[in-house]
C-alpha cells in the first residue's frame, strides 16, 4: 500500500509542474497598456490646470512693457472708469498743471523787482476770489458727478442669476468655491519656475502665462453673465486684485466681502494678492479665464459640480445577492424551495 501511494503521489507531483511550466510564459508575457498622459482628463476640452485651452494674449489681462496707461478692461464698470481717467481726470489734471505752471511764470517775470520795483499795495481783489473760489467748485463737481456714479455701480448688488464666487485668501495662495455649483473646492498656487520645482511638481510652461503670474489652477467664469464675488480670508488680511476687470476687493478673517461684475471678452486674465501679507506675499497670484457659458457649464461638469437648477443623477440601487449567494446552513429562498419539490 505504500508503494501505491508513494507513486500516485509522485505522478500528481509531476504533473503539477508540468502544468506550471506551460502557465508561466502565459503569466509573465508582458500587456500592452495605453497609458494616458498626465495631462489628459475626462473631458478633452481640459486643459493640464483642469481649465479649458485658451491661447493668452500678452496684451490683455497682464502687465505689458512700455505700457503707460491703464490696462484694456473687459468689464462695464471697467470702461467706464477707463473713460472717466482717459476723457475726464486727465484732461482736467493736464489743464490745471499747465495753468499753474504758466501762471508762476507769468508772476515770476512779470513781478520781479527789475520789472517792477513798486510793488502794489492792493490787497482785495473781488473778481479773482470769487474766479479762484468759484472755478475749482465747479470743477470738483463736474468730477464728483461720474466718480459717485462709478462708486455706486462698483457695489451695486448682484442679480439673482449671477454665478458665485468665494476667493478664499490664505498664506500664501488662494482658494475657492462656486456655492451655487455644488460648493466644490479648487485650491491655486503660484507655478515655480523649472529651476525651482521639485520631485513631482510642475513648472510653468509659456502656455500657463507670465513668470510670478501663472498658476497651477486657473478661475473658471461664464462671458457675459453677472459675477457676485465674495472675499475672506483664513489667516491675515489678504486682497483680491484683478486689473483688467476693474476690480480689487479686500479679503479679511472674519467678515465677508462682496461686489459685482460680469466679464465682457473671453481670455485669460491675471492678478496678484495687493495687500501685504506677509514673507511670500509676491507669490499669490490670481489667474482667471473667462470661457462661454457652454464651455463653464462642461467645466463646472468635469470638476464633479451642479449647474444650478440641474436634478442631481440618481444614486443606483444596491445589488441584491440573495438569490445567487448560497449560504452553508442557511434556509433557501422560498422559490428555490418549491423548484427543489417539483
Amino acid at each position: 500500500m505504500i508503494g501505491i501511494k508513494s507513486i500516485v503521489l509522485a505522478a500528481g507531483l509531476a504533473m503539477l509542474s508540468v502544468g506550471a511550466a506551460q502557465a508561466a510564459p502565459t503569466a509573465a508575457k508582458p500587456v500592452a497598456t495605453a497609458v494616458a498622459p498626465a495631462s489628459a482628463s475626462t473631458d478633452p476640452m481640459l486643459a493640464v490646470d483642469g481649465a479649458p485651452a485658451m491661447a493668452i494674449d500678452p496684451k490683455v489681462g497682464q502687465p505689458v512693457d512700455g505700457l503707460i496707461t491703464i490696462q484694456p478692461q473687459v468689464t462695464p464698470n471697467g470702461q467706464q472708469a477707463r473713460w472717466f481717467h482717459d476723457a475726464l481726470l486727465l484732461p482736467v489734471i493736464t489743464a490745471i498743471c499747465v495753468l499753474v505752471l504758466v501762471l508762476l511764470g507769468w508772476v515770476a517775470l512779470r513781478y520781479r523787482r527789475a520789472a517792477n520795483p513798486v510793488a502794489s499795495k492792493t490787497s482785495h481783489n473781488t473778481i479773482l476770489e470769487v474766479l479762484w473760489t468759484g472755478v475749482p467748485v465747479l470743477i470738483l463737481l463736474g468730477l464728483a458727478l461720474p466718480s459717485i456714479g462709478l462708486l455706486q455701480a462698483q457695489y451695486k448688488p448682484a442679480p439673482k442669476n449671477a454665478v458665485t464666487l468665494k476667493a478664499i485668501g490664505n498664506q500664501w495662495y488662494w482658494s475657492y468655491q462656486y456655492p451655487d455649483h455644488g460648493g466644490f473646492e479648487i485650491t491655486s498656487n503660484m507655478l515655480k519656475e523649472a529651476n525651482e520645482v521639485g520631485k513631482g511638481e510642475r513648472a510653468r510652461t509659456a502656455i500657463d502665462g507670465p513668470r510670478l503670474l501663472a498658476t497651477d489652477n486657473r478661475v473658471v467664469l461664464p462671458v457675459g453673465v453677472p459675477i457676485r464675488l465674495i472675499t475672506t480670508a483664513n489667516d491675515v488680511i489678504h486682497s483680491w486684485a484683478i486689473p483688467a476687470f476693474w476690480i480689487k476687493l479686500d479679503a479679511v478673517p472674519g467678515r465677508l466681502n462682496e461686489t459685482s461684475f460680469t466679464i465682457n471678452k473671453p481670455g485669460v486674465y491675471f492678478g496678484v494678492c495687493s495687500e501685504l501679507c506677509g514673507a511670500r506675499h509676491g507669490y499669490m497670484p490670481i489667474t482667471v479665464e473667462a470661457v462661454s457659458p457652454a464651455v463653464f457649464a462642461q467645466w463646472i461638469k468635469a470638476k464633479g459640480g451642479t449647474m444650478p437648477g440641474t436634478a442631481p443623477a440618481p444614486a443606483a440601487a444596491p445589488a441584491t445577492a440573495t438569490a445567487s449567494i448560497a449560504t452553508p446552513g442557511a434556509a433557501a429562498p422560498a422559490a428555490a424551495v418549491a423548484t427543489a419539490g417539483q
